[in-house]
């Protein structure tokens, strides 16, 4: 057994013997959604930025479908919103922070730095997955200066592999490496298709999850990101109505990646 069905089952378990049968059932509910061989296009959803709010996260498990949320390291609810998410059946990851080519813009505490040796990557990332319970993948926060750096990338993304994690990358570059480099390590990896809120505008949003249903049909599925506004919270939510007619399922990433 890997590390990560290791702490699932384990997570799990724990959570069925303290809070008894229902809630057992309730970490089990999205898993047998949507698991048909016959597969419709999918869209899987990412929630960056989760751990420094309660509230902000808890719109998102009012909405009942699948969600994946990316909790940011070493902040306030990090664990507690990890084990929480994961109580309600959703898909934690860590929101793994890296330097901006903004000097300005401060990725926050447990960040990654071009310059960073093996070993300095090696214990900030350890640290910071033991703080974010139950994650199976990873995705960068920030980062568009660290991700075009090959050295301290791949350095990354084996760390990431050696802990059977998964990566997502959240494409802040055009000029990423992280994806081809995560791929020629045969690390299980992905993209991110849209970033549905770069607008804090629920017109804007509702508008991009439209691109998001194009390309899940176009590819089979896709990836969006966002972040916890309530606008996105709220197009997401008006956004369900038209799925429920247009053939296309709401996944966790898990569900994409095989995992």
């Amino acid at each position: 057994m890997n590390r990560r069905d290791f702490l699932c089952k384990s997570a799990y378990l724990v959570t069925g013997s303290l809070l008894g049968v229902n809630s057992f059932s309730k970490a089990f509910a999205f898993t047998r959604q949507g698991e048909s061989p016959f597969l419709r296009p999918r869209i899987a959803l990412i929630i960056d930025d989760i751990g420094n709010s309660l509230t902000l996260a808890r719109q998102f498990l009012g909405l009942d479908i699948p969600i994946t949320f990316s909790i940011l390291p070493r902040v306030a609810y990090s664990r507690d919103l990890s084990l929480e998410i994961s109580d309600h059946g959703h898909d934690v990851m860590l929101h793994q922070p890296m330097q901006p080519y903004n000097s300005h813009l401060d990725p926050g505490p447990g960040a990654l730095y071009e310059g960073d040796g093996p070993s300095r990557i090696s214990e900030i990332i350890e640290e910071n997955i033991s703080g974010v319970p139950l994650a199976i993948g990873v995705n960068n926060h920030m980062g568009s200066r660290f991700t075009e750096c090959q050295r301290e990338i791949q350095q990354t993304l084996r760390v990431i592999k050696n802990n059977d994690l998964f990566f997502i990358d959240s494409r802040t570059s055009n000029n990423s490496k992280a994806f081809r480099t995560a791929q020629r390590l045969h690390l299980t990896t992905d993209r991110r298709n849209v970033f549905l809120d770069t607008t804090r505008d629920e017109s804007a949003i509702l508008f991009r999850l439209h691109q998001l249903k194009q390309c899940a049909r176009k590819y089979g599925h896709a990836i969006g990101i966002g972040h916890p506004f309530p606008e996105t919270a709220r197009a997401i939510k008006h956004s369900l109505r038209d799925l429920e007619v247009s053939n296309i399922s709401f996944v966790h990433i898990s569900k994409i990646m095989h995992v």
